[in-house]
């Protein structure tokens, strides 16, 4: 019987453990972290608090924490490369603009055409003029 009290009594204190309070959001290691609750942590840890004692403190692995850590890093790097995405995005519109004016120019050029033709090509297309053939000459009469 001692040992089913034991089992019990383990349950108890894991579900305990689950729900205990944390100093921010109310729980500690429990369910999802949200990310507001993420980045609170790991401006600690960039900060300068132990990994092992902050480990301990939000129940979370020092392998978590390193990945949530290198995460928010990244994140922040793609955040500061911001400038060169601008400089990306007004490149492609220049050349998008460029674009644009060039189909535009080429339709206008089109239209010209079209109403200098007035419904004949603008070439003509007559056959090479050729020298007549070449005719044995009538005979005449003779008188």
């Amino acid at each position: 019987m001692s040992n089913t009290k034991k089992a019990d009594s383990g349950a108890a204190e894991g579900a305990q453990m689950a729900t205990e309070q944390s100093p921010e959001s109310g729980r500690v290691g429990a369910g999802r972290w949200s990310a507001k609750r993420k980045v609170s942590v790991i401006l600690e840890l960039l900060r300068g608090a132990d990994l092992e004692s902050a480990s301990r403190k939000y129940r979370v692995t020092a392998a978590t924490l390193m990945e949530w850590r290198d995460r928010f890093l990244t994140g922040g790097e793609v955040g500061l490369k911001s400038r060169e995405s601008e400089v990306e995005d007004e490149e492609r519109r220049r050349l998008q603009s460029a674009v644009a004016t060039v189909s535009v120019e080429n339709e206008l050029l089109r239209e010209k055409i079209a109403r200098l033709e007035n419904g004949r090509p603008l070439v003509s297309r007559k056959s090479k003029v050729r020298a007549a053939p070449f005719r044995l000459p009538r005979r005449l009469p003779t008188v």
